[in-house]
């Protein structure tokens, strides 16, 4: 039995990975800073900005998962992000455990075409600035042999455990659910592909127990063809028997916003993600592990039956 350590635990992915070990029976570990636990785990509370306390929480691993999600804030991101994956990558290298980092799509700034494991770093924002800086460190501790590592790199999240960062939830399902008006931002028409939290954490466990993994780049699974928010919204509103009334936000009215709401106006330089169509290849994993994402039809049915169970 494997010891699995999960850093920033609590999050959309952190709860869906250690539900997802504990249906394997493995031995699991969550570190957060809130002390966040679930039954069955074992947990501590850490800043993963001491490398001491980072090495203290990784102690006798076999598998890390880095899957922290900090404050949406740039500056934030660029005092901690480095440091973190440093930290990270250096009390994994002592301690000599296999390293997954479950990383986003920002490095590749906006992309005419798919996005695949072969798209260059070419951020458009400072976000994507920083994670590309944060991946090219992992990448270049890969590269030298010092650190067996993989990097699972996933599209916007929806999903069971996906509330308190996930458009698509906060947007469509909970408005919806609650008997709202929808919402959507910049365009309801342009595509955008979606990874579905739970086969994400089954994907991670996977390339974690799996040695043709090592040391790549693989994009999490997710449905292709891509959805648009129209779709989605439809999508959702015929499994909760309501009609699919919304309304798209614009640019304009977003950055209004953000004058009042540092986190709209955080995330106004990421629009460019809504604002043209959003294509996540997975065909690597999916062929790899003979691995079928979900749809998003059933994806979002078994998003609204957790919903309504918890």
């Amino acid at each position: 039995m494997k010891q699995h350590t999960i850093l920033g635990a609590g999050g959309s992915v952190g709860n869906a990975l250690a539900y997802e070990l504990l249906n394997g029976n493995e031995k699991i570990r969550l570190i957060s800073r809130s002390g966040f636990s679930i039954p069955k785990t074992e947990t501590f509370k850490a800043d993963l900005n001491s490398y001491n306390e980072t090495l203290k929480s990784v102690e006798n691993s076999n598998v890390v998962y880095l899957t922290v999600g900090l404050p949406y804030n740039s500056k934030i991101w660029e005092e901690q992000w480095i440091k973190i994956m440093q930290n990270t990558v250096n009390a994994c290298k002592e301690v000599g455990a296999k390293l997954i980092f479950f990383d986003n799509v920002y490095m590749y700034g906006k992309v005419n075409g798919e996005m695949t494991e072969n798209t260059p770093h070419n951020p458009c924002s400072k976000k994507g600035e920083i994670r590309a800086k944060v991946t090219t460190l992992l990448e270049n501790e890969i590269k030298k042999g010092n650190i067996k590592a993989v990097i699972a790199r996933s599209a916007d999240l929806y999903g069971p455990y996906a509330t308190k960062t996930s458009l698509p939830f906060i947007l469509a399902i909970d408005k919806l659910m609650k008997g709202k008006k929808a919402q959507w931002m910049v365009a309801d028409t342009t595509k955008h592909s979606f990874t579905y939290t739970i086969d994400s954490a089954k994907a991670m466990v996977l390339l974690a127990n799996s040695d043709k993994s090592d040391n790549q780049i693989w994009h999490l699974p997710t449905y292709n063809p891509a959805i648009n928010g129209k779709e989605f919204i439809e999508l959702v509103a015929k499994e909760l028997g309501v009609k699919p009334n919304y309304s798209v936000l614009k640019k304009w009215m977003i950055k209004m916003v953000g004058l009042f709401k540092n986190d709209v106006s955080e995330a106004y330089e990421m629009l460019y993600q809504n604002e043209f169509d959003y294509h996540f290849n997975s065909t690597k994993f999916n062929s790899s592990f003979d691995f079928k994402p979900k749809t998003y039809s059933e994806g979002i049915h078994e998003t609204i039956k957790h919903l309504k169970m918890n």
